[in-house]
C-alpha cells in the first residue's frame, strides 16, 4: 500500500476556490481501481492550508490513474509544498 500525505500552502484568498476546484479530480479518483481513499481538504486551523491523502492498493494503481487523473490548472500557485509518499506495509486500528 502506498499513502501520499501531507499539505500545501496557498494564498489564503484563494484556498477554498482551489479546494473547490479539485472536487471533481477527488470524486473519479476514489472510483479509480486501487485507490483506498483521496482527500483535498481545507485545513480548520491555517487559512492558506491544504491538506493531501491519498492511500492506493500499489503503485502500478497510482501511476494509472495518474496517466487520467487531469489535475486542474487552477492558476494558483504553492507557496510551499509538503506531501511525501510513504510504503506501508501493514495496518492495524489505531485505537485499541
Amino acid at each position: 500500500m502506498l499513502i501520499i500525505a501531507g499539505h500545501v500552502q496557498v494564498d489564503p484568498v484563494r484556498r477554498d476556490e482551489f479546494v473547490a476546484a479539485h472536487t471533481d479530480l477527488v470524486r473519479r479518483a476514489r472510483q479509480a481501481p486501487g485507490c483506498l481513499d483521496v482527500a483535498i481538504t481545507a485545513d480548520p486551523v491555517d487559512p492558506g492550508r491544504v491538506n493531501n491523502f491519498e492511500r492506493w492498493e500499489s503503485q502500478e494503481s497510482l501511476d494509472a490513474w495518474r496517466a487520467v487523473a487531469a489535475a486542474p490548472d487552477t492558476g494558483i500557485a504553492f507557496r510551499s509544498v509538503h506531501v511525501e509518499l510513504y510504503d506501508a506495509t501493514g495496518a492495524r486500528p489505531p485505537f485499541g
